[in-house]
Formats: structure tokens, sequence, C-alpha cells
């Protein structure tokens, strides 16, 4: 309990957040640090066998901290404990952050260093970065999304910021791909000999295939370039099938042609085009580069909303009420080329709908862009916006 008498962040109850069975999956959309939070940490202290992470940004903070103890926790008692975590998105802890952790047998690898005096560092790989968030205890249940283990996605009233951010959950065959996924990124550590003390051994045998084309309505997409699951490839096969509607909500929204086209595509076939983006981004020269595009969006029918107050984090979209897809994907050109990513991606009529219901909600607390109101807007601030949107695939 918190000295006010309500509960602990780490502690609450999920009550409400329904399961939807899709095939032999089950999922549920997870809303902020609240819900994500609690539901990710009881999977930990319910594991009995295995738990691998793999996290862009793990805070030296409240919230990274709580979630290295509960690994300690785990790892004391037996449980495989495996963690890749980013040089850069993890730039605020050091190596030794993680002693509690490999002290009790779990197993620690920072992915590209950013030190020349870590025996792993390559500064040709210095710019290629791990930004997936996955979780999966046990081989049967899985989380991934926008979230990271850090401050900015607790409440408020908990001290965080209060970041806006969508994760998924499931369990089923669906969480065996996510760890498969996880343990391609490990041995690729061992391979590229960032990790010489990774033995064979410590790639399981059991792990799920992960075949070039999804055979159930619940799959992984990441960044595996000769693979149907590719997920450039998959967002734009899905924008070209649009029929009735399309909703994204991301964070850094700077699409390239082949996928602004898709989305004029849309347009034109009468499909109702919804992109959430944030009012203010926690990146200012992504938000100038995003704002460059405004125009040219909004000429040609697409409606764009601007989510007030935090930042607005969340990689969600849903086509047409029959898929939903929710992960660490941005739609710029560092996740499309330079960053390794995942997203859970949903066929289901009952889900999607209950996503689209859930992004409804914000645009309904969000504002709108005018065409008309954002042609007045002053010509510097546009010199700014054409600079940044210039230099997009620098960053």
């Amino acid at each position: 309990m918190t000295p006010d008498g309500s509960r602990a962040w780490w502690t609450r109850e999920l009550g409400g957040v329904p399961w939807f069975q899709v095939g032999k999956d089950r999922v549920r959309l997870l809303r902020d640090g609240l819900e994500a939070f609690p539901a990710m940490l009881d999977a930990i202290a319910a594991a009995k066998r295995e738990v691998v992470l793999e996290m862009y940004w793990v805070g030296a903070d409240a919230v990274g901290i709580r979630f290295r103890d509960a690994l300690v926790e785990r790892a004391k008692r037996g449980v495989a404990v495996r963690v890749v975590y980013d040089a850069v998105g993890s730039l605020s802890i050091t190596p030794s952050f993680w002693d509690a952790l490999t002290a009790v047998g779990g197993e620690v690898r920072e992915y590209h260093p950013l030190s020349p005096l870590r025996p792993a560092f390559d500064l040709s790989r210095v710019e290629l970065r791990d930004h997936r968030k996955i979780l999966v205890v046990d081989g049967a249940t899985g989380f991934t999304g926008g979230l990271n283990l850090a401050a900015p996605w607790l409440s408020l009233e908990d001290g965080g910021e209060a970041w806006r951010d969508d994760v998924i959950q499931v369990e089923g065959p669906c969480a065996g791909e996510l760890r498969t996924l996880f343990y391609k990124t490990w041995r690729r550590l061992w391979l590229l000999g960032l990790a010489s003390d990774i033995s064979r051994s410590h790639v399981p045998h059991d792990l799920t295939p992960l075949t070039k084309k999804p055979t159930r309505p619940v799959y992984v997409l990441a960044s595996l370039r000769r693979s149907r699951r590719n997920l450039r490839r998959e967002y734009v096969a899905r924008l070209n099938t649009a029929r009735r509607s399309v909703e994204i909500a991301n964070s850094y929204f700077l699409p390239d042609r082949a996928v602004r086209s898709a989305l004029y595509r849309a347009v034109l076939r009468g499909a109702r085009v919804r992109v959430l983006v944030p009012s203010k981004s926690d990146v200012a020269v992504v938000q100038f580069a995003l704002e460059a595009m405004y125009e040219s969006l909004l000429r040609r029918g697409v409606e764009l909303f601007c989510h007030r107050g935090p930042m607005m984090h969340a990689k969600t979209a849903v086509i047409d009420d029959r898929f939903a897809t929710i992960g660490s994907y941005n739609l710029d050109e560092r996740s499309r080329s330079k960053n390794l990513e995942v997203n859970v991606a949903v066929e289901d009529e009952a889900f999607a709908t209950h996503v689209r219901t859930w992004f409804d909600r914000d645009v309904t607390r969000a504002e709108r862009v005018d065409l008309y109101e954002w042609r007045a807007r002053p010509l510097v601030r546009r010199g700014v916006e054409y600079v940044a949107y210039a230099l997009r695939k620098l960053w």
C-alpha cells in the first residue's frame, strides 16, 4: 500500500480487462503502465522454468529496479532468466545494474555497446539498435508493445509522466513465436562474437518454428526482411486491402512513399483514414519532421489528430475492424532499416473492434488538425519543418 492507502502500482489488479479467444491463442489489450506493468510483474512472479526479456529501454528508476528485482527473485528459485537490453535505449543504466541478477545465475547481454572499452564494441554497428519490447514467461505467456520498463509510463500519481501506450498480452502459440524471436537475437549475439560466453546449449531445442508465412490468426511480425512476416510489407499489404477504415496511432509517424501511397489509395477507395500522433514529441526534431507532412496528408484526405497532454507513444493500427497490430514498430526510417522491431498481429473482428473502440476514445480527447488553420503557421516554422524532414534518414 502507498502512504495514502491506495494500492502500489506494481500490485494493482486488472479487473475488467477482457480476454479474447482467437484460434489457439488468448489475447488482451493492456493500456499504459497502469495495466501493463502489474500484468507483466504477475507473469514473472508465476514463472516456473524460464523468463526471457528483450527491452530497448530499462530505466535506472523505480520501474527498472522493480522489474530487475522480480527477475532476481525468480532466478534465485532456479528459473532460467535471460535478458537482452539495448545500450542506447538503456543509457541511464550501467552493466553493474544487473550484478544482482548475474550473481544468482541470470544471464544478461548488452546489444551493441557504445563504449570502445567494451569487448563487444563495433563502430560499424553502433547505429543499429534493438528497439523491441518482448517479455515471455515459460514459453506460454508473452507481452509486446510500445511500453518500456521506465518511469515515464507510470501515472502522474505514481511519480511518472503518464505516457500513453499500448501493450498486447498473448497466451498460446504466439507467445512461443515471441520466444523464438528473442532467441534469434540471443543467437545473433553469439554469431557476431558480441557475447562469446553464450554457448550453443543456451539456445533451447523446443523453439516454436517461425515460418515465413503465418499460419494462425495471431502471429508475430518483425524486422525479418526476407519473410512474409516483415512489418513494413504487412503494413502496405493491409493498407492496400482496406475498404472501410484505417486507424493508426504512431508516435514517430514518418511513413515512406510506399506507405503514404497506400494510405492515399485507401482514401480513394472510400476508406476513412485516421492517424493519431503526439502533439508534442519527446524528440523535437521528429515532431518538426512529422509536421512537415501534415499539409500533404490532409490534402489527400487523411484525418490527423494530435494527442493532448503527455507523450503518445503507442504503435497500433486497426484496419476494417478485422485486423489489429500492436508492437514497437514506428512508421519511420529507423524502424524500417536500422532497428530490430516486433509487433503482434491479430485477425479477429471482436478484438480489432475492441482496440478501435479505445482508439476512438483517444481521438475524442485529441485535437483535430485543420488544413486551413495549419497553412497559416509562421514561415520560420515551415523552414524548421523542412530541414527536419530533409534530415529524417540520418536519425
